[in-house]
């Protein structure tokens, strides 16, 4: 239940502390006098869409605050929140709406914690449900209709119409892995097709050692120069070790030299370490001799493993310039096409095997939706009879009602078109509701809707935007009754230019427009701003007095103070005739 709304700086409201009560609160005031202000005020700070014409002008920042107490549903709802509630019965819901210069900002809050967008449109389904007059234009929209139908058919018929959700994403899913598969098919029997022909290429070429291209490359330089290889290395030898010119040879000069060093060492022991490395470069002049001689008798031309090594270096280019550039990285892509030709030779699932769990998706999808389809005929069953006898109070004794439930393709909420069916006059036949149904008609078709709903679980707080409108007389006060039953259970708001609604209120605000001063006795600009009034017995008397004439004047004084009366009446009789409990399924 709403307990009290603040409004700061919100459209011509420039402050507004406003309290609530149980039962019927009903607003009352001249056209254009802001009623609807409030009541979009409050939808804004549960979250509704705001632009910056909700600023008013001349600030820069408008806050909205709410204040609701707690059900035992909604207290767990908090709890699953990890929201602690105020005083450990209420809900405050507050909004700060900024102005910035190409923005409009935006921070919704709850018990003081910041919260995002959908915890917000999740508790204000838990709070409040706003119906304006202009809602009948939507009551004939099938997929609205169908929205209804099983809001009435409570927790049994959405846990199915859930099922069916999930068994239609299921079969959706299985047919775009079948679609994707047959698309894919072709390509993947090309694919499969150029790798088996790489992957034989790359066998025959035998790819195994990254450094094999460099390693061929250094055995054909060597097998290409060979005999030249051999007379190098003979001179090398001669000049190292045994030179047979007139020079001699480097072991020679060292040999004589080391013969001089021991002389000299006798002597004198600091040429030591001299004559050591003198001693270590003969050992190793005789023994690169001795390696270069067995090089040299070693080294031999062979044409033909010069020919093979040419012919394996040029097969081994080639590969590098197909899946290279680099041995390395073609012996990598080698490896990497085996794995894409094991993977599409697989093919994982066949075609045939899809079909199979598309048609197995497709069934359980029919029998989910053939479920849903009970479901709803048995809740359509209740509705219209639910339906009538809310309409029956309401000037419509001879009303008929169908909810018309056609097959259609399965979607996502299930194979029903779903069309509200109506004949408000006798000897008429039942046509869709949108078609026949009159303004006036629509209203109370509306209000009857909601009263249906209103005995499911549901909001704490039933907010109706002139929905008396087109109505007049006996139907006025139907609509005036209903609206009381309703408020019986439900805390009601509701906006009103009717005295006969207006008289049944349990408490009655007038909503004024009043221009003033910014600062008074100072010349200062004038503005309008918005001004609600709770009314006492007697200024209730003259308002009504006021919306039944245009005046005050005695003869609809009087008529007030009959309205006022008989209202009184009906009260204390709806206080004693139980309401009816009929609904949807439990």
């Amino acid at each position: 239940m709403l307990i009290s709304l603040r409004i700061n700086n919100f459209a011509l409201i420039d402050h507004l502390d406003l309290e609530l009560s149980p039962g019927l609160n009903v607003f009352t005031g001249e056209t254009g006098a802001g009623k609807s202000i409030i009541l979009d005020a409050l939808d804004a700070t549960l979250g509704g869409k705001v632009d910056r014409r909700v600023i008013r002008t001349g600030t820069k920042r408008a806050i909205l605050e709410a204040t609701f107490e707690l059900n035992s549903s909604l207290a767990k709802w908090l709890g699953n929140q990890e929201i602690d509630p105020v005083d450990g019965t209420l809900v405050v819901c507050s909004r700060e709406i900024t102005c910035a210069q190409t923005s409009l900002r935006t921070r919704s809050r709850l018990n003081g914690i910041l919260v995002n967008r959908k915890i917000m449109d999740q508790l204000r389904d838990r709070l409040l449900e706003i119906t304006a007059q202009g809602q009948t234009l939507q009551l004939g929209n099938p997929n609205l209709q169908r929205e209804w139908l099983d809001l009435y058919g409570s927790y049994p018929l959405v846990q199915c119409r859930e099922a069916v959700s999930i068994a239609y994403q299921k079969a959706q899913k299985a047919k775009a892995a079948l679609e994707n598969r047959r698309q894919s098919e072709q390509e993947r029997l090309q694919r499969i097709d150029l790798l088996e022909y790489q992957v034989q290429e790359l066998d025959k070429s035998n790819l195994t050692e990254p450094q094999e291209l460099e390693q061929l490359t250094q055995e054909s330089q060597r097998l290409s120069h060979a005999v030249e290889l051999q007379h190098q290395s003979y001179q090398i030898y001669q000049a190292l070790y045994q030179n047979e010119g007139d020079n001699s040879a480097a072991a020679d000069l060292l040999g004589e030299a080391e013969t001089i060093l021991n002389d000299m060492v006798n002597y004198d022991s600091t040429l030591q370490p001299v004559l050591e490395i003198i001693s270590e470069a003969l050992s190793q002049v005789v023994e690169a001799s001795r390696q270069i001689s067995s090089y040299g008798e070693e080294l031999e031309a062979d044409p033909q493993r010069l020919q093979d090594v040419e012919e394996r270096i040029q097969e081994l280019k080639q590969i590098c310039r197909k899946y290279g550039p680099t041995l390395e990285e073609a012996i990598n892509y080698y490896y990497k096409i085996q794995a894409e030709l094991k993977e599409l030779q697989d093919g994982g699932e066949s075609v045939e095997a899809l079909e199979k769990v598309y048609l197995e998706t497709q069934k359980q999808l029919q029998d989910k939706c053939s479920e849903l389809s009970l479901k709803r005929h048995s809740a359509a069953a209740k509705l219209e009879t639910h339906l009538v006898e809310e309409l029956k109070p309401l000037a419509m004794e001879k009303v008929k009602f169908q909810v018309q439930i056609t097959p259609t393709t399965p979607t996502i909420t299930g194979a029903d078109q779903i069309t509200f069916c109506f004949s408000p006059n006798p000897g008429e036949p039942l046509q869709p509701l949108n078609s026949i149904a009159s303004g006036g008609e629509m209203s109370r078709f509306l209000l009857a809707l909601k009263a249906c709903f209103s005995q499911i679980e549901g909001s704490g707080t039933l907010v109706f935007d002139e929905i008396d409108v087109g109505v007049s007389g006996r139907v006025a006060a139907a609509i005036s009754e209903k609206l009381h039953q309703l408020s019986r259970k439900h805390q009601v708001l509701c906006v009103t230019h009717q005295p006969i609604v207006a008289a049944m209120a349990d408490n009655h605000f007038n909503v004024s427009k009043q221009v003033v001063e910014e600062i008074p006795n100072q010349n200062s600009e004038v503005r309008t701003i918005v001004r609600v009034k709770n009314l006492n017995n007697y200024q209730r008397r003259e308002e009504l007095a006021q919306l039944a004439s245009g005046r005050p004047a005695q003869e609809a004084i009087a008529f007030a103070e009959s309205l006022l009366t008989e209202a009184a009446t009906k009260r204390r009789q709806n206080l004693t005739v139980p309401i009816s409990s009929s609904g949807g399924e439990s």
